[in-house]
This record gives C-alpha cells, sequence and structure tokens, in this order.
C-alpha cells in the first residue's frame, strides 16, 4: 500500500537530484579563458535546457520499470547514475564542439 509513496519519492529524488548533478558539471567552462567563460555558461545552460524532456522521459520510464517490479532499488539507482554520468559526457562533448565554432 505504501508502494506508490516510495515510487513517487523516488522519482521526485532523481529529479530534484539531476539539476544538482548537472549544475556540478558547470566546470567544463572553467577551462576556457576568462573571456569566453560566460558564454560557455550560456551554451551550457541551453544544452542542459534541451536534455531536460530526455532527462524527465528516462526518470518516468525507469519509475515505471520500477513499479512494475523489473527493477530493484539497488538497479534503478545504479541505473540513474550511469544514465547521468553518460547524459553529462555527451552535453560536454556537445560544449565543447559549439565552443569550438564560437
Amino acid at each position: 500500500m505504501n508502494r506508490p509513496w516510495y515510487s513517487l519519492g523516488g522519482l521526485i529524488l532523481s529529479l530534484a537530484l539531476t539539476p544538482s548533478i548537472t549544475s556540478a558539471a558547470d566546470p567544463p567552462c572553467d577551462t576556457y579563458p576568462p573571456a569566453k567563460q560566460s558564454r560557455c555558461a550560456e551554451i551550457w545552460k541551453a544544452l542542459n535546457k534541451e536534455d531536460g524532456p530526455l532527462i524527465a522521459q528516462f526518470g518516468l520510464d525507469q519509475q515505471k520499470r520500477r513499479e512494475e517490479g523489473r527493477i530493484n532499488a539497488q538497479q534503478h539507482l545504479a541505473e540513474n547514475m550511469t544514465f547521468i554520468k553518460q547524459s553529462t559526457q555527451k552535453r560536454i562533448e556537445r560544449l565543447r564542439e559549439r565552443m569550438a565554432k564560437e
């Protein structure tokens, strides 16, 4: 009976952690000269915004699998961390590409 509340809590936690993790990845802009860092930050925020729907959909799909019993809490966390790491790495690559064009 309490299972939906755990699921909802997990979803909220996942969504709450995502912005903090992606904002923690802002230091890639530190590698650019000070004159380009503000532009880098703008691009980084835009990339995070572009990927927002994809990240949300991943969370919803994963939560559905969890509710159906196809994954457990440990798998859920591991998949979250893997997804966050991979999606952040992809955004960093896109950031590098866009900054190279600047």
